[in-house]
């Protein structure tokens, strides 16, 4: 902790400058290695959501599960990881690409601007890129907030809030995760298709409530978790191949910590849990308020990638991450976004605007139909990014 707070005073300056001599240039195998980890399992994830018979645990408040076969809902919550750790991780990629452009030479503007760009494209991807896998009956456009205009909008946020101390960024992002639960909207009006959609995408999540457009990832509380990436990211920026090992002991303390925190949460049933335990049975011990997510949520998750940040460290001090399964995972997730909109489309197999298949996969099958797609998705991303290599002023830097 001490060594965190001196990181942030030394980088408290409002434009975060970061300067040629300071910079550690090169990619943090580590976080390549978390995002590959969650890339594979929110494939399965997304596959069981697809083909599978039953996709147990649900996580919408006041929505009842799905049948409980307990395969399927400790599949479901395993997947849990996935988004936490997909914008918390983006927020610290963010500030470690930003670092280095600026480093470079870059002015802020043009800094600001290039986060902007991505935001902006990220938006357009989930609207006509990534809804299209989703649509069940022709809809395509149904999913008016999931997770990657999400990202997309704070990415926009990033663009302006980057120029606060990082403190300032720390608090209001933990500010943010613990109390976001008490936000009121009621000032908006709810009976009007602007307002209702306005609430949808700044904290009230909806499947069904107002035809056609749903959604999931409100940017309250999301934004926090962005911005604790954001913070991780600079702390990061002061570490390079040679000492990035040091973290490893930190990382465990917080992914350990914010376990047993989250375990007391859990026990005393009431602050951080949009969803209370019914009774003391596993099932409801873990169902979890996703959307959006409670604190308790976030604890177990963001603790979970605290810990696989740890253990990727621990591995490539050891290994080559390079060559065999790490080098597999790593390229996964140098290629995250890439891999995102593919797997949706390599799973979903089927075309656009076709209803959706009356074949049902039991978990077995399920699984099956999983691990052979993923050899599939990673020589896709082996091409993207030859193909990204060749043209590195394209479009493609953006994805």
């Amino acid at each position: 902790m001490p060594l965190f707070i001196t990181v942030l005073n030394k980088m408290s300056s409002p434009a975060h400058e970061v300067s040629r001599n300071d910079y550690k240039s090169g990619r943090y195998d580590f976080i390549d290695f978390t995002r590959g980890v969650v890339m594979i399992v929110m494939a399965w994830d997304h596959l069981a959501g697809f083909w599978g018979k039953y996709k147990g645990g649900k996580t919408l408040i006041d929505r009842a599960p799905f049948p409980q076969v307990f395969a399927w809902f400790m599949s479901r919550f395993i997947t849990h990881y996935c988004a936490p750790t997909f914008i918390f991780l983006a927020g610290t990629v963010l500030a470690v690409s930003t670092a280095r452009r600026l480093a470079l030479g870059q002015t802020q503007t043009d800094a600001s601007v290039r986060i902007l760009k991505r935001g902006l494209i990220l938006v357009f991807l989930q609207y006509f890129v990534v809804n299209g896998a989703w649509d069940k009956q022709g809809d395509l456009f149904s999913y008016l907030f999931c997770v990657i205009a999400c990202i997309g909008a704070c990415f926009i946020i990033f663009s302006v809030a980057r120029f606060l101390p990082p403190n300032i960024i720390l608090a209001l992002s933990l500010l943010i995760i613990m109390n976001h639960q008490f936000l009121k909207l009621d000032w908006i009006p709810n009976n009007v298709w602007w307002g209702h959609y306005i609430r949808v995408i700044i904290h009230e999540p909806n499947e069904v409530d107002w035809y056609p457009f749903t959604g999931r990832y409100p940017v309250i509380p999301w934004v926090g978790v962005m911005g604790l990436g954001w913070v991780f990211g600079l702390l990061l920026n002061g570490y390079d191949s040679s000492n990035v090992g040091r973290l490893v002991k930190p990382l465990l303390i917080v992914g350990f910590l914010a376990k047993a925190l989250w375990f007391i949460i859990r026990f005393f049933n009431g602050y951080g849990n949009l969803r209370l335990r019914m009774d003391d049975s596993l099932w409801e011990w873990l169902w979890l308020a996703k959307y959006p997510p409670s604190l308790g949520f976030l604890l177990w998750t963001l603790g979970g990638t605290a810990l696989i940040m740890a253990i990727g460290l621990i591995l490539f001090e050891r290994f080559n991450p390079s060559k065999g399964g790490l080098g597999f995972i790593t390229t996964l997730g140098r290629t995250a976004l890439f891999f995102y909109i593919a797997h949706l489309w390599v799973y979903r197999f089927r075309l656009p605007g076709a209803l959706p298949s009356d074949i049902k996969l039991d978990f077995i099958p399920s699984v099956i139909a999983w691990l052979a797609g993923l050899p599939v998705l990673w020589q896709l991303c082996v091409r993207y990014e030859r193909l990204k290599g060749r043209h590195p002023n394209s479009i493609l830097q953006y994805i």
